[in-house]
């Protein structure tokens, strides 16, 4: 009984062992994470999705499509048979106008960063965007009168609209509009971060127009790097001005160099301060906010454009677990970075 134990560990532990590491190579070379890359057009813009897995992605892919679509569908004021359009045109003040959840969840959060924000972000400044020529009826060649925009502020303030519980809305007035471009991107990162986490892929960073959820790391396992633009005209969408790791989280920008006209040597922008009626003037050229979700740091980052480096920072700061960087243009043409507490990069000065 030994002498059998003995020529039969000598005639298979080496087959054995030689099979087993033939198994363990090829599990290990088919299942190895890689990364892939899908992209298209929604909102208006460009989305970028990277993701780490062990399997082509093709069904996400299309699933990916379908949710962005829906998502347009509902909140896209180019859209005349969208929601927000439907809405838009609603003119009764008596009865109430259902939405679907996509458009309930963005709402609720609009009325939260309206009243975190004073006032200064406000989904219904359309009437004040689109008198200035930077909404759906062209553009402008010289600033509204000032009777024109006091006539439309009229009509801007969210406390215009009432909500209910059951996904509907009412009119407070029949004119008052919502234009929720600059929470919508945010929201459709969310969504998009949300179904890959359904889909058991954990290590990702989704893009859409700019504003950014990244979630585990890369491939080779180091953080996702992103990236602020140059806030300058005509810079390049690859210029980076500021660039850092980020872990699990949302980053959204929000600038003014890129769509503004000028008369006479003075600029304007399309960022409106809803509480005057004019485009903001705090000096402003990009505000960008790190957040837990992208919907919530797209829409401050629209707000800190309006509020100012000092009011703007003050309130990041009172926030938990969100952060800023506020770039001014300078009166000489330099730019001069604010940054908040915890923001990546950000070095205290010396004491």
């Amino acid at each position: 009984m030994k002498k059998m134990t003995r020529m039969t560990r000598q005639r298979t532990s080496p087959i054995l062992i030689a099979i087993l590491l033939s198994i363990l190579l090829l599990f290990s070379s088919g299942c190895r994470e890689k990364e892939y890359i899908i992209s298209g057009r929604t909102m208006g813009t460009t989305y970028n999705i990277r993701l780490v897995t062990d399997r082509p992605p093709e069904r996400l892919q299309e699933k990916i499509a379908a949710r962005l679509g829906a998502i347009n569908r509902s909140m896209s004021t180019y859209d005349p048979e969208s929601e927000i359009s439907r809405f838009n045109e609603w003119n009764d003040i008596e009865a109430l106008f259902e939405i679907s959840y996509d458009f309930m969840q963005v709402m609720i959060m609009a009325r939260e960063l309206y009243r975190l924000t004073g006032g200064a972000w406000d989904g219904t400044v359309d009437p004040l965007v689109t008198l200035w020529g930077f909404g759906r009826k062209g553009s402008v060649i010289e600033p509204p009168p000032e009777e024109a925009i006091g006539s439309r502020r009229a009509f801007v303030g969210f406390d215009r609209i009432e909500m209910f519980e059951n996904r509907r809305l009412k009119k407070k007035i029949p004119e008052v509009t919502l234009d929720l471009a600059s929470v919508a991107k945010g929201y459709g990162v969310d969504q998009i971060s949300e179904l890959l986490e359904k889909a058991g892929v954990h290590n990702y960073l989704v893009e859409i127009g700019g504003e950014i959820f990244v979630s585990g790391t890369q491939a080779d396992g180091k953080p996702w790097r992103v990236g602020i633009n140059l806030p300058l005209p005509g810079a390049q969408t690859h210029a980076v001005y500021h660039a850092f790791s980020l872990e699990t989280g949302a980053l959204a920008t929000s600038g003014n160099y890129r769509l503004f006209f000028e008369i006479e040597g003075k600029r304007y922008s399309h960022i409106i301060d809803p509480r005057t009626g004019y485009p903001a003037t705090t000096g402003v050229v990009s505000a960008s906010v790190i957040a837990d979700t992208c919907t919530f740091a797209d829409g401050l980052a629209t707000a800190l454009m309006v509020m100012g480096p000092e009011q703007g920072i003050a309130l990041i700061e009172s926030l938990e677990d969100v952060e800023c960087m506020v770039v001014v243009l300078r009166p000489n043409g330099t730019l001069k970075d604010h940054f908040s507490s915890g923001f990546p990069g950000y070095a205290p000065p010396p004491s």
